[in-house]
């Protein structure tokens, strides 16, 4: 009797395992199929920089969160920016082709902003971030003033702490960045233990239960938009340890407007009411429910207050005259 249990589970897994190495190969080959040839690749200096860029109209750099690249930037463009700007997803330092250098920072990353921008002869923008990527948004505002047009933060982290509440945050982006050192384990855990995954980055149990179709779309394309993730593991490295920039936003005076969520679990809500506490003028959109994945939930709402606060302060005509590369 105890023999044909055992064999019984030794099928199972054997088919498992075929499975497994059917499917695994097929999708992290799609992954990467997606990614290649879809971006533009400059050389700035030492460093290379790659972006995509779309729609018509004012200039917006978009910048991605832990675990993005240009690609989750024209995610986060088409669900909150819309076509009607001319919007710019750069890859930051240590994601797919860009480059990172011994010494990258989130403030460094900033000036790579500028000489991006540069390059493509656009004088001023508007800033949204997502996450991690506010940091090197809000030294951009910071170091930039007369580049940033105004800055959107979208459930962003801004200012370390040593709280307990914050030491838990950072071991959920411990064990995530654990999880990107290699494809294999990203796609295993995206793929079998999606819902664990979705609380490791930062949603409840109750919001992902909320979820509408519509919702658990746009989070499904988000984590898998993710895969492949070792071309990423040395940026999400670096959104691990690098200095966020603290008391240093109270010079920022581009107008800024912050959306976050009270149950967010990575990027605490003690971010966004130190922002908009510090900011000087900054306004702040709190939510009592969203978690980590806001935008995903109250997504109609936030692209029209973006795009409105966007068009509030782009400059009047006349006044972005661009100029040429390189100046």
């Amino acid at each position: 009797m105890t023999k044909k249990p055992l064999l019984f589970g030794t099928l199972v897994l054997a088919a498992l395992v075929v499975v497994v190495a059917a499917v695994y190969p097929l999708q992290i080959g799609r992954a990467y199929g997606r990614i290649a040839g879809q971006s533009q690749l400059i050389t700035l200096g030492s460093e290379r920089v790659e972006y995509v860029e779309g729609g018509a109209g004012s200039p917006v750099l978009v910048v991605h969160g832990s675990g993005g690249g240009f690609d989750q930037g024209a995610l986060i463009a088409g669900a909150v920016i819309g076509d009607g700007f001319h919007w710019i997803a750069p890859s930051r330092f240590g994601y797919l082709r860009s480059t990172i250098s011994a010494g990258a920072t989130f403030e460094t990353q900033a000036d790579a902003y500028a000489r991006l921008l540069d390059h493509l002869g656009i004088r001023r923008a508007a800033v949204v971030a997502l996450s991690q990527g506010g940091p090197s948004a809000l030294f951009f505002a910071l170091k930039y003033p007369e580049r940033v047009q105004s800055l959107v933060l979208l459930s962003c982290g801004v200012a370390s702490s040593t709280d307990p509440q914050q030491a838990e945050a950072n071991r959920s982006g411990d064990r995530l960045t654990m999880i990107f050192k290699y494809d294999f384990a990203y796609w295993g855990v995206s793929t079998a233990l999606r819902k664990p995954l979705m609380n490791l980055m930062g949603a409840s149990d109750e919001v992902i239960s909320g979820l509408a179709p519509g919702q658990r779309q746009v989070v499904d394309q988000v984590i898998d938009f993710m895969n492949p993730v070792e071309p990423r593991y040395a940026g999400v490295a670096l959104d691990n340890r690098a200095a966020m920039p603290n008391e240093r936003i109270a010079a920022i005076r581009a107008p800024t407007l912050i959306f976050h969520a009270t149950d967010d679990t990575l990027q605490l809500y003690r971010n966004a009411e130190f922002a908009a506490a510090t900011i000087p003028g900054a306004r702040l959109r709190r939510f009592e429910r969203g978690g980590h994945l806001l935008i995903a939930v109250e997504q109609p709402r936030i692209r029209a207050e973006v795009q409105a606060f966007i068009h509030a302060h782009s400059a009047q005509q006349g006044e972005q005259q661009a100029f040429g590369p390189g100046k």
